[in-house]
């Protein structure tokens, strides 16, 4: 299937965030590297913070493809689906290139993008929380829809945090965060 305009933008701001950092993202050279007008790259994508949010709700994308995979290879057990998730999600996070170099960012000029993945969340966290919610109504959950809810809040913000700044492998992280959900929810099937 051959990739949209916008597709083909965010993917070229990807590109050049890697290559050169975002601060050297314009909107005009993003037009040139795409073959398009600079008018159309605001047309089709907006300024330089919907580009942004763009760029990161396209990772998230990836990630929560790994998420889906990792629900469905668990139909049964909700607790070996989470754990599973958990470590997908970070062992993708330990080989992204945008996400280490919107990390690494804080050390140089290159701030802009970090908000998105800490303070200006929302969008991020409300995307994650619905397909994990989606994913998660598919088993017997021994709680109501508000204890629920808080569950997966607290699952998708210690995974975001744990993508951000790892305190231990994949596998660790995951089975602790597996014991918590276990005890948490423990007849969940």
């Amino acid at each position: 299937m051959t990739p949209t305009l916008r597709q083909r933008l965010v993917q070229s701001a990807v590109d050049l965030t890697l290559a050169s950092g975002w601060s050297q993202v314009t909107m005009a050279r993003l037009a040139a590297e795409v073959g398009v007008s600079r008018q159309t790259v605001y047309n089709e994508i907006g300024g330089k913070p919907a580009l942004a949010e763009a760029m990161i709700l396209g990772e998230l994308d990836r990630f929560l493809s790994v998420v889906t995979d990792a629900f469905d290879r668990h139909p049964d057990d909700l607790v070996a689906a989470i754990e599973n998730a958990c470590v997908s999600v970070l062992e993708l996070a330990q080989g992204n290139e945008l996400l280490k170099a919107v990390v690494s960012a804080t050390h140089g000029a290159d701030t802009e993008l970090l908000p998105l993945l800490t303070t200006h969340a929302e969008s991020l966290l409300a995307a994650a929380k619905q397909v994990v919610g989606e994913r998660v109504a598919a088993y017997d959950v021994p709680l109501d829809v508000h204890h629920r809810e808080a569950a997966i809040d607290m699952v998708v913000r210690v995974v975001l945090s744990h993508v951000m700044q790892p305190s231990a492998s994949p596998p660790e992280t995951a089975a602790d965060l597996a014991w918590v959900a276990s005890r948490v929810l423990p007849d969940a099937g």
